[in-house]
């Protein structure tokens, strides 16, 4: 398989996220030492490859077999680089590890829409998900850091940079059209009206809460957390960190069975109840009410928009406005700056239809995305072409260092392979 198609399937396999629940097992594909790997488990990463790439496999039987063998390798890999890891007495850092999960739990809720429809997917509740997510995201922290520590010395001289790139040159990919942007957002957020709205609502949840009416009852009913309030509310155990500050200081400052008085985090209005303590855990129960932004409250975002924009046009600084105004969180590191981006790889739509629209230099008017209002800034927009020694030795540098440690890493493996037995079942040929 061509080098550049080979690290593709690598990387769409490190970065696919973990399989769902497999119930029935369809045959061992492979064991390797101790371990196996389920003929399932691939079916099940070539179907979500399919999916992720919108393209029916079943149909082309030479491509799904080289997908079902490349899948097969990987996983024997992976399943070796575990047992060397563990052989190293390497280990991930779990808050590293937590930190990860909760991002990448956070991207999938926000694929499918709630933290229910992503139970619904999985066909799990979340703390089973969780479960699976950390074991699967602690094996790739080791191997990452196992594949570090063995490759961190590698360097490439200036004659295998050129040589690379002789070889190489036709395979290379071209650079596409590239494009360099800034942004200011302004989130949607909830308006003195929409904010006492939620607070009547939650005060009278309260109301009925203290006349001796079910909490999980009324966590069913009322609820606006979708995750929970189908299970009255239960949020399970948890330890301290794993909640915002406010909820997390009246949380822990509960008796069992008490229920707090109205609590005010990012996520809105909560009433908090304590139904047990485990150690250092607490199993808790909420209610959340939201604020909700209205109408209203996006028209104030898109006229403060529209000065920022007059003011930019009339010679104040960009970067100080983002400074200033902007709701992005990484504002205060990139003062708006989202770096550059091959157009096509840009991930909202959105920002695809303003740029194809501006010029550099230029100022788009406000527009909408899932985070909230824009205003956009085209720096500078670059068109497609080759990459070459002169313009770009640093990109064909990188490139060729992955391809030496590509190199050194099949190597490795190959000794790897011989130092821990590894037994095939099927093959997909």
């Amino acid at each position: 398989m061509p080098y550049f198609l080979n690290r593709l399937i690598t990387a769409l396999f490190l970065l696919t996220t973990f399989s769902l629940a497999q119930q029935i097992i369809e045959g061992v594909a492979a064991i390797v030492g101790q371990e196996i790997i389920l003929k399932s488990e691939i079916e099940q990463f070539v179907q979500t490859y399919a999916i992720q790439n919108k393209i029916n496999i079943r149909s082309d039987k030479d491509l799904l077999q080289q997908l079902q063998k490349q899948v097969l390798e990987k996983m024997v890999e992976q399943k070796i680089l575990l047992a060397k890891a563990d052989e190293d007495t390497i280990k991930a850092d779990d808050r590293d590890v937590d930190k990860r999960v909760e991002e990448h739990i956070s991207y999938l809720i926000q694929q499918v829409g709630s933290e229910g429809k992503l139970e619904e997917a999985f066909q799990s509740p979340m703390r089973k998900i969780r479960k699976d997510l950390r074991k699967e995201t602690m094996e790739r922290l080791k191997i990452e850091m196992l594949r570090r520590k063995k490759f961190q010395e590698v360097k490439v001289s200036r004659r295998e940079i050129e040589k690379f790139y002789q070889t190489y040159q036709d395979s290379i990919p071209s650079l596409k059209e590239t494009v360099n942007i800034s942004h200011i957002l302004k989130q949607i957020k909830a308006g003195e009206g929409s904010t006492q709205t939620a607070l009547q609502k939650i005060r009278e949840i309260k109301d009925k809460i203290d006349k001796g009416v079910d909490f999980a009852e009324l966590a069913k009913e009322f609820s606006e957390d979708p995750a929970t309030a189908k299970r009255g509310g239960d949020l399970g155990f948890t330890k301290r960190g794993d909640f915002v500050k406010e909820f997390e200081e009246v949380a822990f400052g509960l008796e069992i069975g008490q229920v707090s008085d109205i609590v005010q985090t990012q996520f809105g209005f909560h009433i908090i109840k304590l139904n047990e303590r485990r150690g250092e855990q607490i199993r808790t129960s909420h209610i959340l009410i939201q604020a909700r932004p209205g109408a209203e409250d996006a028209q104030r975002v898109i006229k403060e928009l529209n000065v920022l924009r007059l003011e930019i046009l009339n010679g104040v600084n960009f970067d100080s406005l983002a400074l200033l105004y902007s709701d992005d969180e990484n504002v205060e590191k990139d003062k708006g700056d989202l770096g550059d981006w091959e157009t096509d790889k840009l991930a909202i739509p959105a920002f695809k239809e303003v740029i194809s629209n501006l010029k550099p230099g230029e100022i788009s008017e406000p527009f909408k995305t899932d985070y909230g209002y824009h205003i956009l800034k085209l720096n500078w927009r670059r068109e497609p072409r080759q990459l070459t020694l002169t313009d770009d030795w640093d990109q064909i540098q990188q490139l060729a260092l992955n391809h030496k440690i590509e190199m050194e890493y099949s190597k490795w493996m190959e000794k790897l392979k011989k130092e821990i037995p590894v037994e095939y079942r099927i093959s997909f040929e």
